[in-house]
């Protein structure tokens, strides 16, 4: 592997940016996504001739392989990941007034479930070096009225969750994970979602278990997931009868059609999880040590990672150039990188104008409750929103000579990234 990459490091330096008229580095045809084949199509085909579309076996199967999957007891499905945070918070009693502590990197799913119950998302900053919760800043922001939080395995990297889990239990407060990137990841061998009181999962079409969508909710404590599984449920209980609704509920419930999907996905997930590890570290010995790229941290006790991006940062100041410059030279090279969130949540309209003016469910929740994030600052998410790199998921299934090539690429840029200012 020496060898290689000292050759990758020459054949970097000896040509021109493709920006600037040279030649590619990188023309690899990236694996397509989603990846289906002759099992989806079958347990598709057997729904459909079944006549059961809903409520059926292919759905209680999926959760029992997702339990075993990830670690867990239990497993709610549900419509998509952002319905498994709302599910998962009501079933915590999370309420009106409550503060959620989140993060302001993440998916806008994070923060306007927490709305959606009527509670009061707080934004606590991230750590640099993992991009996921900073455990102190999450303490400084610890009020009377704090109720949860909700840590992000940002791209499978697991949070801190001993030390979150050290500060919920010195004040009494639950954790709920949002694992949408981090199927199969482990921490000293246990799965996330099952490391806080519960955690949820989404499987939406970008995601590296996929059926278009679809979320679950997984968890080791029954009475909560039979809470969450009645309020999916139209508030049904177990075992109550069609029309006893004993429980406020919502009808958000998996089909057939999408568990038919998930659990063909799920009959390559490992294959795909150790493939995309095996590539992630080929990258990280190609660009250690690159002038100007700063590595997500290593994390020993995170003894599986599921990789739904390769994300790095930039140090524009020793690069010399922008990281939208630096993408867009990237993309000429082959590599299909993208910055990823541009923003941190709290910069979004909803936050931004979500208190003023009448009082309104989707255009002003915030109104009247005295609350305002018009000056909020999470500087090191500010900060990260700015230089951050992300590669996605499907690059990470390519063959080795694709990643080589793909690292030659990266190399070659940020040797010459100067020239792009």
């Amino acid at each position: 592997m020496t060898n290689n990459n000292s050759k990758i490091q020459i054949m970097s330096n000896s040509s021109q940016l493709a920006l600037r008229g040279g030649l590619p580095a990188c023309t690899v045809d990236w694996p397509m996504w989603p990846v289906f084949d002759g099992t989806e199509r079958r347990l598709l085909l057997e729904t459909l001739n079944s006549g059961k579309w809903w409520f059926g076996e292919k759905v209680r199967q999926f959760e029992a392989d997702f339990s075993t999957f990830q670690g867990a007891r239990f497993s709610v499905s549900c419509t998509n990941g952002t319905a498994a945070i709302e599910m998962a918070l009501k079933g915590l009693g999370v309420v009106e007034g409550d503060e959620v502590i989140v993060p302001p990197y993440s998916f806008i799913a994070t923060a306007s479930a927490v709305a959606m119950v009527g509670a009061i998302p707080v934004f606590a900053d991230i750590d640099p070096e993992t991009l996921c919760l900073d455990p102190a800043d999450v303490e400084r922001k610890i009020t009377p009225r704090t109720k949860a939080i909700i840590p992000v395995h940002v791209a499978g990297y697991i949070a801190d969750m001993p030390r979150l889990g050290a500060i919920a239990q010195q004040h009494n407060l639950q954790i709920m994970e949002d694992a949408a990137h981090a199927w199969g990841s482990q921490w000293e061998g246990r799965g996330a979602g099952v490391l806080g009181r519960c955690g949820t999962f989404s499987f939406q079409v970008s995601k590296n278990i996929t059926a278009g969508e679809g979320g679950i909710l997984v968890t080791d404590d029954e009475a909560l997931a039979d809470l969450c599984r009645s309020y999916t449920h139209c508030g049904r209980r177990k075992h109550s009868a069609w029309y006893d609704h004993d429980y406020l509920g919502s009808n958000l419930r998996l089909t057939e059609f999408q568990a038919a999907v998930l659990l063909a996905q799920l009959t390559r997930a490992e294959e795909q999880l150790l493939r995309r590890q095996a590539n992630a570290a080929l990258i990280d010995k190609a660009l250690s040590g690159v002038a100007g790229l700063r590595l997500l941290k290593p994390e020993p006790r995170m003894t599986r990672r599921s990789y739904h991006m390769y994300i790095f940062r930039l140090d524009e100041a020793l690069l010399g150039t922008s990281r939208d410059r630096f993408i867009e030279a990237l993309n000429a090279e082959g590599v299909p990188a993208s910055k990823g969130w541009y923003r941190p949540l709290y910069r979004n309209g909803i936050f931004q104008q979500g208190a003023t003016g009448a009082a309104h469910a989707i255009t002003a929740p915030f109104a009247g409750k005295g609350i305002s994030y018009a000056d909020v600052n999470c500087p090191v998410c500010e900060q990260v929103c700015r230089d951050v790199v992300w590669l996605p998921q499907n690059v990470l299934l390519a063959e080795e000579a694709g990643i080589l090539a793909l690292a030659a690429a990266i190399q070659k840029v940020a040797a010459r990234a100067h020239e792009l200012s």
